[in-house]
């Protein structure tokens, strides 16, 4: 009798970061703060509907915020981020 490649279980890792996406913030060619997003690969970054992957960007905002320092140049980047933040609710409202 041939045996299973994998006896008994598989084994699935469930180590997945809990947040799948990560935002940062860039300078755009025209000096304006500009607020991007990564998606972290998980395996079940296909699954996601348009409002799980906004609610997952206000998330990945206010994460990033708790970051910024409160002093000088670092405030250019908290308007542009809650900026953002607020955009992503309104959207969000529009949608639901």
């Amino acid at each position: 009798m041939n045996q299973p490649r994998w006896p008994g279980k598989l084994n699935i890792s469930e180590e997945e970061s809990p947040y799948d996406i990560v935002a940062k913030t860039c300078e755009c060619e025209n000096r304006k703060r500009k607020v991007t997003y990564s998606m972290i690969d998980t395996c079940h970054s296909l699954c996601h509907d348009k409002k799980d992957l906004i609610l997952g960007q206000i998330e990945a905002c206010q994460r990033l915020v708790k970051y910024i320092a409160k002093d000088g140049r670092d405030d250019i980047d908290r308007q542009a981020i809650l900026s953002e933040i607020d955009e992503l609710k309104m959207i969000l409202d529009l949608i639901q």
